[in-house]
Order: C-alpha cells, then structure tokens, then sequence
C-alpha cells in the first residue's frame, strides 16, 4: 500500500506545481488540463484552461493536485520535508518561504539541528526538518 496526497489548489495547481517543480528540485510527472478532456464537456470556459489534474514527484513522495472549483480548507495537514542536510533545509525553507508567511523562523531546536514552519504563497502550510543524529 502507498499513502499519497492529493491538494485542489482551486485555481492555481499549475502555478503551485512549477514553483514546487523549482523550489524543491521535483519533477512534473503529469499534468493535464480540462480542455481536450472528457471532462471539457459542459465545464464552465473559466474551467477548461485549469488543471483536470498533475501529478508531481519529489524524491520518493507524490503530491498530486487539481483547480476543482471550491473554496478548500488548508486546515489539519502540513507537508513535511525532513533532510538531514542543515544546507538543504536552508535552501528548501527559502525556496518555499518565497512570497509566503513564515510562521517558525529556521532555527535549531532540541529535536533538530534546523526546523521552521512556514505557508507558502499558494496558502500551503509546510515543515521543513533537519533533524539532529541520535
């Protein structure tokens, strides 16, 4: 069994998924939109240029997400990037902060030799964790 999530971005997947393609050194495995779909059929036109869904690669995790309309609640999950290179999570953690919310500054902590939380410009909330050897 694989465990993956999945986001609607509601509007904005694509965006979102270039600048995590970029941030975090992904891969855009696949991305569809709803135009020259099955589903283009009886969408609304605002709909047809949005992403029916994507699906993006970052080291062994997938993350797949689309721009169904709503207005979706970020509350109860944050993505995580644990690496136990201090350098790396410096770069991931600026990389994503770009335009977002800092909400823990990167710093040392008891459990991490580097640890901070922040929500991106897509209203994403992320950990990023570099954890101390035991």
């Amino acid at each position: 069994m694989k465990l993956a999530t999945h986001i609607s971005f509601g509007g904005n997947c694509e965006a979102a998924f270039k600048f995590y393609e970029k941030a975090l050194g992904a891969r855009i495995k696949f991305l569809t939109h709803f135009e020259g779909s099955p589903m283009a059929q009886g969408a609304p036109p605002e709909l047809l240029n949005k992403v029916l869904h994507a699906t993006l690669q970052v080291g062994d995790f997938e993350l797949s997400g689309d721009d169904f309309p709503g207005d979706p609640k970020w509350q109860g999950f944050t993505l995580t990037l644990h690496t136990p290179d201090p350098a790396e999570a410096e770069r991931l953690f600026n990389a994503l902060a770009e335009k977002g919310n800092i909400t823990i500054p990167l710093k040392e902590t008891f459990w991490a030799i580097a640890f901070g939380a922040l929500t991106d410009q897509f209203g994403i909330p992320w950990m990023v964790n570099c954890e101390k050897p035991m």
